[in-house]
């Protein structure tokens, strides 16, 4: 019987309630150590990461190199995780790679403890990493997904480690305090190599001064802006940042780039999900802000993207985020708000089975304190309708925002009003 790639992950353990490195590093073993077959960039930070994750492989691409990527989460199915050449892995290498990693963790899981085994992001990453394995890539930009230190992605041989940003999120796992936190993901560091640093507290800053010059390592400091003259595809601010840290974590691993070749991939790289179009009439963008940094990059983009018209958001967010610091952040750039919950089946498919979001009505409730009209409704199609409804057509813009969850259904719920999509997935500035 073939293995499902699919339903064999989603039948395992969900990732960061069993963080920790033994599994992953007997589970990449039994695979012949795969991750060591290439050079390698890790990519870790509170935000930005799979932006500067496709950027920089983007990059890499486009001088020489093949080069591959690992993204954490994906929207629909586990495949999105794994880029090759820039594109999604084919299904058939997808399910032969984890149809090795299955083999392997069931003898992997053996030798564990009664009640352990094999968590699905472990499998998910070492399935991405045999598959770059033998798709001969010379380098794969990773990206973390949870944290760092005991992250299963901190088990590669990485040249050049990229800290995006730090803020306060998954505090239940990674501490409580952006010291904390950033301590959980500089220790991925490994000695002699290249420390990239995005824009961090000035306390954060300080201690990545320290922990590079501990380890030996080079600290390359990106630069705040881009050449305003750089025209990006992808909309956003925020990603003029992201791509400033991308171009120097490809500087920091290949040395002085093309500037041709540096604009040529400015001009045409896609990050889906981050104010991905997905439909044209009437205007949706998804975005998967999940934190109040997250939120406020994003309202600083809202209003040459809006250039006048009013912008309706479709809100959802998990009952684990500060909803009222991301709504406070959102307000000023919205005319109104759809408040909503994330369908189940959107979680469970994506390993959050039992996560519950905010409800409705209580994030109504924080939307009018701050100030923006707003109404509940707790069904998410309903939910987008409404939204679509009183953004008045062509007249104004809806923004499903909140969740990486909310992603997907809001796609599906595009496609299934038959509203027409966009020529490209991200609005061009």
């Amino acid at each position: 019987m073939t293995l499902d790639p699919d339903e064999y992950l989603d039948s395992l353990q969900p990732f960061g309630w069993r963080l920790g490195l033994e599994r992953m590093r007997k589970l990449t073993t039994a695979l012949g150590l795969p991750q060591h077959r290439f050079a390698s960039i890790h990519v870790v930070g509170t935000n930005g990461k799979s932006s500067v994750t496709r950027m920089t492989a983007a990059l890499l691409e486009a001088h020489g190199p093949r080069a591959g990527a690992c993204l954490s989460p994906h929207s629909s199915h586990w495949s999105e995780r794994t880029l090759l050449g820039g594109e999604e892995i084919g299904a058939e290498d997808w399910a032969e790679a984890v149809a090795k990693v299955a083999a392997a963790a069931a003898g992997v899981d053996r030798t564990l403890e009664p009640g352990d085994a094999v968590t699905e992001f472990e499998a998910a990453t070492a399935a991405t990493f045999l598959a770059l394995a033998r798709a001969r890539v010379e380098v794969a930009v990773i990206e973390a997904g949870l944290g760092g230190r005991l992250d299963a992605t901190n088990t590669i041989p990485s040249r050049v480690t990229v800290l995006t940003s730090i803020g306060l999120d998954h505090t239940e796992w990674l501490g409580s305090t952006e010291l904390e936190i950033a301590a959980e993901k500089l220790a991925v560091l490994r000695d002699q190599t290249t420390l990239v640093l995005g824009p961090v507290p000035a306390a954060v800053e300080e201690l990545a001064v320290r922990t590079a010059a501990e380890r030996g390592a080079r600290l390359v400091r990106a630069p705040a802006e881009l050449d305003p003259e750089l025209r990006l595809h992808v909309a956003g601010d925020f990603q003029r940042r992201n791509f400033a840290i991308a171009r120097a974590a490809a500087e920091a691993f290949l040395g002085e780039l093309d500037p041709g070749r540096v604009a040529a991939v400015a001009a045409s790289v896609d990050v889906p999900g981050r104010l991905e179009r997905i439909a044209e009439r009437p205007a949706v963008f998804v975005d998967a802000a999940h934190n109040p940094d997250g939120a406020a990059a994003l309202a600083g983009s809202l209003p040459p993207l809006a250039a006048g018209r009013p912008v309706v958001a479709c809100l959802a967010i998990l009952a684990d985020k500060d909803a009222e610091a991301m709504i406070g952040a959102l307000a000023p750039a919205l005319a109104a708000a759809v408040c909503t919950e994330l369908p189940p089946r959107a979680l469970e498919s994506q390993g959050r089975p039992g996560a519950t979001s905010h409800l409705a009505a209580e994030l109504a409730g924080l939307c009018r304190r701050a100030g923006l009209e707003a109404e509940a409704e707790a069904r998410f199609e309903s939910a987008l309708d409404r939204a679509v409804e009183i953004a008045g057509g062509e007249e104004g813009i809806v923004l499903v925002v909140g969740s990486h969850y909310a992603i997907a259904p809001a796609r599906a719920c595009a496609r299934i009003r038959a509203w027409i999509a966009a020529p490209a997935r991200n609005c061009s500035r």
